[in-house]
């Protein structure tokens, strides 16, 4: 049938006489996908050589390579590899059982229609090359995929006449009413089955003979378990029998598959607790699609198989996948590999990730300090209105160029190496703490975590770094401060040992408890903020979303705002406590004496002092450290991670295969979806009066 496609325009019209209109129409259907992309062509070269053999000094595939070269690599979702080889008639255009390299370029174009694999269907049952179907060419083709246990079919049936005709001979299928006799085949194919065993006409079946109909049907788009509890569909309704509403429903949940999975990944993704029942399910379909695509009926068993029987529970989106992926394996075999997992010894190890995360940690930190060093002067902080001698600074402009004019750049970054030394202990210490309770916290099926252990884990976080925040901090304050001091009053500067020295271990910590004010409510809105930006702004997890480097970024960013600016006032006074006072500034005693002395001296703004400068350093510098963090986990991942993560991943979220296997795989499920058995070595070959085609096996198709 293919080497026409090679014909010039010119024999074309000679032969038109001898074609059918529709077969002149898909012929140059087909010619217009011929030209394809050099680098296409090139791998298909590459693919074809790598699994080609050599007859006769020229190249060829045959049903072995030709199945290694179109068959997607990996799980195959429950089809055979060798059922792959039913396509190879449709390749093989000579019918001689050798499939060469331009037989194999032009099978691959043929797979970048977008209507592939109605397409290769279309190809499979046009014996003739006529470019048309006729009765005996799809009664025979269909038949032979039958194996001597099949369920029958009668083509002599009032569904095949209204598509082909009454009197034999006088309508043939044209390519557009092929695809819309597949599209409906299985319906009428489940009617004719189930009246099959309805065999005293009550409208009910056992759940045994619900069993093998579906197994014949769609045996391959289900995962073992569904498949083992195919029989409990009876329990739905009392008497344990299976009536043909249940089967006809059962069957619309397999066919909109794609739509199921929309549903519950977009209504589990909204839901507070990551879960929904029946009723979320059937309102959120209400509200996206146009007509309620599924019946109560329908959802009533998407239920009852992703619960196990308990249709009225909350469910969460990993227990549908025994529903939603064939490849999908039981919760004993999930249990082995859990089990196995944890022989190595769940304490050693639960160590060592800590540790990963604390180093993880600490480099994100310093590169998020880096960043924005330059901006934490702290000298607002600690500008004061009523005091005797020189005013420092006007606003933050006014300090940047006084820092500039003297001591330059170098002035910006004055006191970093105890910010680096320090900051790696207290980011890290802060990203792992959260970490580490909102692990605890997490709802292990939903990866969800209630609004109150995020706060409690974020707020745990900021109130662990402190141990580490306030020495740096203290330190730091000192040396920034020290060095326009120095350029004012012609002071000796001193470095961060001498300012250690003065102040001891007990003065280390001076201000604490304004810094666990700062840090622990910092922490508490910062981590949660994030949290919720990505997921409920950014839909971060949303049908397998990702988020990418700007996304992360603005997350990030934007929930230090909040937390920098409401936590000023707890900096400003941990700044005043942590300083050491000059000659006619006033001495604070403690927290609450210098809340109130400041409130008294220079009013409430005075707490806000430094808060726009807060947002523009803390910011960003969260916002890298985050993304810092996060793509560290992604490219240096946790050496020891043993045994697959609990996740829902199929089709719908994973679209990275090659399209044009993608096609040849979709195009063997229509031909599945004659018969499940299609392609396996028990089907029948092709009647004689098809293998007169060709006389090799290819030509006997299957």
């Amino acid at each position: 049938m293919f080497p026409r496609l090679y014909c010039d325009e010119k024999e074309d019209s000679t032969k038109a006489s001898a074609l059918p209109r529709t077969a002149l129409n898909t012929l140059k259907s087909v010619r217009q996908t011929v030209a394809a992309p050099e680098s296409e062509t090139r791998r298909w070269r590459k693919n074809f050589d790598a699994n080609a053999k050599e007859i006769n000094g020229e190249k060829f595939l045959d049903k072995e390579a030709f199945v290694n070269a179109i068959a997607p690599k990996g799980d195959l979702t429950r089809i055979d590899r060798a059922q792959f080889a039913a396509l190879f008639r449709v390749a093989d255009s000579s019918q001689r059982g050798l499939v060469s390299w331009d037989d194999f370029m032009l099978f691959e174009t043929l797979l970048k229609r977008p209507d592939a694999d109605y397409w290769i269907a279309f190809q499979y049952f046009d014996i003739d090359s006529s470019g048309t179907i006729t009765f005996d060419e799809f009664k025979n083709v269909f038949s032979s995929t039958l194996g001597p246990d099949s369920i029958p079919f009668n083509f002599d049936c009032d569904w095949v006449r209204l598509y082909l005709g009454k009197r034999d001979g006088t309508h043939v299928l044209g390519y557009n009413e092929f695809t819309q006799l597949m599209k409906g085949l299985q319906g009428e194919r489940l009617r004719q089955a189930f009246k099959y065993f309805d065999t005293n006409e009550d409208g009910f079946i056992r759940p045994d003979q619900f069993k093998r109909i579906i197994l014949e049907l769609a045996g391959h788009k289900l995962s073992d378990s569904v498949i083992e509890r195919l029989p409990t569909l009876c329990t739905l309704t009392p008497g344990q029998r299976i009536s043909y509403s249940e089967v006809i429903a059962f069957h619309n949940v397999i066919r909109e598959m794609d739509m199921v999975e929309r549903i519950i990944r977009e209504s589990t993704a909204k839901s507070k607790d990551g879960r929904i029942d029946q009723v979320d399910f059937l309102n959120h379909s209400a509200a996206t699609t146009r007509y309620g695509l599924f019946s109560p009926m329908e959802v009533s068993i998407i239920f009852h198989f992703a619960g196990r029987g308990g249709g009225n529970q909350r469910l969460a989106l990993i227990d549908f996948a025994q529903l939603l992926d064939p490849k999908w394996r039981a919760p004993a075999e999930l249990a082995e590999l859990k089990a196995a997992r944890s022989k190595s010894g769940s304490f050693f190890d639960s160590v060592l990730h800590s540790a990963y995360n604390f180093c993880l940690g600490g480099i994100a930190g310093a590169v998020g300090a880096t960043m924005v060093y330059p901006i934490d002067l702290g000298g607002m902080q600690n500008q004061r209105s009523s005091v005797v001698g020189q005013l420092l600074y006007k606003n933050s402009i006014d300090c940047v160029k006084k820092v500039f004019r003297n001591e330059g750049l170098v002035g910006f970054y004055r006191g970093i190496g105890p910010q680096l030394v320090g900051v790696a202990p207290e980011k890290a210490i802060k990203l792992t703490v959260n970490d580490l309770v909102r692990g605890r916290a997490m709802d292990p099926e939903t990866g969800r975590i209630a609004l109150g252990w995020e706060i409690v884990a974020g707020g745990t976080a900021g109130g662990c770094q402190v141990i580490f925040t306030n020495p740096l901090e203290i330190v730091k304050i000192r040396l920034q401060m020290q060095g326009e001091a120095a350029q004012a009053e012609g002071a000796v500067r001193r470095g961060a040992g001498h300012i250690i020295k003065q102040l001891g271990l007990l003065g280390l910590y001076k201000g604490s408890t304004a810094c666990l004010l700062r840090d622990i409510p910092f922490s508490a809105v910062y981590f949660t903020a994030y949290s919720h930006l990505k997921t409920d702004v950014f839909h971060e997890g949303y049908n397998g979303k990702k988020l990418g480097f700007g996304e992360t970024l603005a997350a990030a960013a934007i929930a230090g705002m909040p937390a920098a600016y409401f936590t000023t006032p707890a900096d400003v006074i941990k700044t005043r406590l942590q300083v050491e006072a000059r000659t006619g500034q006033t001495n604070y005693k403690g927290l609450t004496d210098a809340f109130v002395k400041i409130l008294r001296e220079e009013g409430y703004r005075a707490l806000f002092k430094g808060g726009p400068a807060r947002i523009i350093r803390s910011s960003p510098q969260f916002g890298f450290t985050l993304v810092a963090y996060e793509y560290l986990h992604k490219f240096m991942p946790y050496p020891w991670d043993k045994g697959p993560k609990k996740q829902l991943e199929t089709a719908f979220v994973t679209g990275t295969e090659d399209i044009s296997r993608i096609r040849a795989r979709n195009a063997l499920k229509i031909l599945l979806d004659v018969h499940g058995d299609f392609g396996r070595i028990n089907g029948k070959p092709l009647p004689s009066a098809l293998s007169s085609v060709g006389s090799s096996p290819a030509a006997s198709g299957v």
